[in-house]
């Protein structure tokens, strides 16, 4: 009969993805490094050697390049408490891949709370600290660590010519897609789904916010993404809520800022530092790698842009909950400010209105000028209903006009931007001469080290200047030449809404 006084003897086992893939390769050395073979060592260990109330502590799955691993934590809040006598693993590598931090706790914790640790595989223990086999320990951990960085590195290699062919770097597909049986590659419309994201973009357009959208979907019970994908049997990382029919705010604002439902594939989104720190960072967007056309599209991509449009405008939510299509476009001809919409419960519709926001807030610095919502409404309707008119009947005619229009003010803009682009350009290669002269005039001593120091900071400064410039102007050359190909779109979207009521 066991002492309720006698300390354990913990048994660790860990096993990371790469371990189990390079099992089913056919291992490295004698013995496999399965779960079930780690236990078999350490136990046969501990009754050859003795060893009181053999406990096992595993994790299987988890990386050795960092120690935030659950049966590593248990065991070390048992070692901390004082009830682990003995620490056995397979081998260093069992323990860890991270030289520093794996010497750490071998060298100081464990001897901090008399804990002997014993490597089996590797004939370390540190009850004989004068071994050669100890005294080697320390460039095992360094190779045990360089084995994590460099399938770190193949794995980045395989995953960044993957990326850069276009092929999707997401293991979860979002919601709206599934992925194809005959191509795992390939995604493809999941119909249900898809209208509940056209649903959330539509409404969306309507005027309503993230918050807004989730309330209403949440209403009209509607299963969230975790709840559908978890009852249609599809795997998904995400915990099932409580409620299924809780929509969370941020899950509306991640589907509404999701590029992929134009039908593009985005990789790259985001980063890792280094194999030690597994935060994920975003990428820059101008970083990131799109490959367009590689699925069907649920959302198109006007209606995707003005979505990110009107995100981009935040305009504060009424009390009453009400919202207006042209919340935050809406402008004071004479000062300028941005119009309130303004709404109340105890009057009909009609009297929803918006209002200058400088009058508002500063009574003397405007007018009290005031439309009311269905008022402008019906002035809107009015003029598209005359655009779709005359686009229709007279296309020719309006595509002559506009052409001509376009082409002159598209080739004004784009000779001065050519030209100023020229400008910048040649400034940037002065720039690069006289900061080699002004090196070279500091090595040879005519120019003092201050001197140096302030002329290249200048120079710097300009060229940073400059390439935004540079930067901008290639943009706005881009657009002018785009024009003829928005002009085209906008007489497909006329006929498209014909007959719009």
């Amino acid at each position: 009969m066991q002492r309720a006084t006698e300390k354990i003897t913990a048994l660790y086992c860990r096993l990371s993805v790469e371990d189990m893939k390079d099992d089913k390769n056919g291992g490295k050395g004698d013995v496999s490094n399965s779960i079930q073979n780690q236990k078999m060592i350490l136990l046969q260990y501990a009754k050859e050697h003795r060893f009181p109330n053999p406990t096992f502590f595993v994790d299987d799955g988890y990386s050795g390049t960092n120690y935030d691993r659950p049966g590593f934590q248990a065991m070390l809040a048992e070692i901390e408490a004082g009830k682990v006598a003995v620490c056995c693993t397979k081998d260093l590598s069992r323990l860890g891949r991270n030289s520093s931090l794996t010497g750490l706790y071998i060298n100081f914790t464990f001897p901090k709370y008399g804990v002997r640790y014993i490597a089996i595989n590797d004939h370390f223990d540190t009850i004989d600290p004068n071994s050669t086999d100890n005294d080697v320990a320390g460039i095992k951990n360094w190779f045990n660590e360089f084995f994590a960085k460099d399938t770190s590195r193949k794995i980045r290699a395989v995953q960044k010519a993957k990326g850069e062919r276009g092929v999707p770097l997401t293991t979860n597909v979002p919601f709206g897609y599934l992925k194809d049986p005959n191509d795992r590659t390939k995604w493809i419309v999941d119909e249900a789904a898809a209208q509940v994201v056209k649903r959330i973009f539509r409404l969306c357009m309507e005027g309503r916010g993230p918050m807004q959208i989730a309330k209403l979907l949440q209403e009209e019970k509607v299963l969230n993404p975790t709840a559908y994908k978890r009852r249609a049997g599809i795997k998904t990382p995400s915990p099932e809520t409580s409620d299924p029919y809780h929509w969370n705010t941020n899950t509306v604002v991640h589907i509404l800022e999701r590029r992929e439902y134009t039908g593009c594939t985005v990789n790259f989104k985001t980063y890792t530092n280094s194999i030690w720190d597994k935060k994920q960072r975003d990428t820059p967007l101008e970083k990131q790698a799109v490959f367009y056309g590689t699925h069907p599209a649920i959302i198109e991509q006007e209606v995707f842009d003005k979505v990110q449009e009107i995100r981009q405008q935040r305009h504060r939510r009424t009390k009453t909950g009400k919202s207006s299509l042209f919340s935050g476009m809406v402008y004071c001809a004479d000062c300028g400010a941005k119009m309130r919409y303004c709404t109340t419960n105890y009057f009909e519709k009609r009297q929803d209105h918006f209002v200058c926001a400088n009058y508002r807030s500063n009574t003397g610095s405007c007018s009290a000028h005031f439309i009311r919502a269905v008022v402008l409404e019906e002035l809107v309707w009015m003029h598209m209903k005359a655009v779709i008119f005359y686009v229709t009947r007279y296309e020719k005619h309006f595509r002559d006009a506009m052409e001509h229009r376009l082409r002159l003010a598209s080739e004004e803009k784009i000779c001065a931007s050519i030209k100023r682009l020229e400008q910048a350009q040649r400034r940037m290669g002065e720039l690069d001469r006289l900061f080699i002269r002004i090196y070279e005039d500091n090595v040879a001593g005519k120019i003092t080290d201050e001197r140096f120091s302030m002329m290249s900071q200048s120079y710097e400064d300009e060229q940073t200047q400059l390439k935004a410039e540079i930067q901008t102007l290639q943009q706005d050359i881009e657009v002018q030449e785009r024009q003829i190909e928005n002009l085209e779109q906008f007489i497909q979207r006329v006929h498209k809404y014909a007959d719009l009521q």
